[in-house]
C-alpha cells in the first residue's frame, strides 16, 4: 500500500499539467485558460512536480517489496 498516494497524486498532476499546457498553447479551446501564456508556464511546472511524485512513489513501492 506504500507509495500509492504519491503515484496517484503524481499521475493526476502530470495529466493536469499537460492539459493546462495544451490550453495555454491554444491547442485545446473552449476555456478561459485557452491561449493564456501563464498556463503555458504553470502547466509544465505542475507536470514536472507530478513526475517527481511518480518517481518517489515508485521508489517507495520498490522499497516495500524488498522488505
Amino acid at each position: 500500500m506504500r507509495g500509492w498516494f504519491r503515484l496517484t497524486l503524481g499521475l493526476l498532476a502530470v495529466v493536469v499539467g499537460l492539459l493546462w499546457t495544451l490550453q495555454g498553447l491554444g491547442t485545446l479551446r473552449g476555456s478561459a485558460m485557452s491561449g493564456d501564456d501563464a498556463w503555458t508556464i504553470i502547466g509544465p511546472i505542475v507536470a514536472g512536480i507530478g513526475l517527481v511524485l511518480l518517481v518517489l512513489g515508485l521508489r517507495a513501492r520498490n522499497r516495500a517489496k524488498r522488505s
